[in-house]
């Protein structure tokens, strides 16, 4: 099983799809480490060498990309932040509303959780 930032990747997978479940990697991303680090795209995660996985540690500790708790952390203080400051986008995190402008009269059910119905007055 490799390792890489803290996160195992799975065993079955091309190298490309199983660096994805690194948080801060996606296809692109992955394409571009695979390259830099001279190995064969069609590689499965179990058939890496411990030179390829050396290589692919190297190179991302030298890219400039921010990977897993970095990144967790960074988005978390971005929120943080537009809570403090109490600006539109805050307010919406902070009361689990959709912050980039979606209607919430219908739909929205991801982000303010499940229905709960409301008994129509009696006559």
């Amino acid at each position: 099983m490799v390792r890489l930032v803290g996160v195992d990747l799975p065993r079955n997978k091309r190298i490309a799809y199983a660096l994805t479940y690194i948080h801060g990697i996606g296809l692109t991303s992955a394409r571009k480490i695979i390259e830099i680090a001279n190995i064969n795209p069609e590689t499965r995660t179990v058939d890496l060498t411990t030179e390829e996985t050396v290589a692919l540690r190297q190179t991302l500790e030298e890219s400039d990309l921010k990977l897993e708790g970095d990144l967790r952390r960074f988005n978390g203080l971005n929120i943080k932040r537009l809570n403090e400051i109490n600006c539109h986008r805050g307010k919406r995190h902070r009361n689990n509303l959709p912050v980039r402008g979606q209607r919430t009269r219908t739909n929205a059910r991801s982000r303010r959780g499940s229905k709960k119905t409301v008994t129509g007055k009696k006559k």
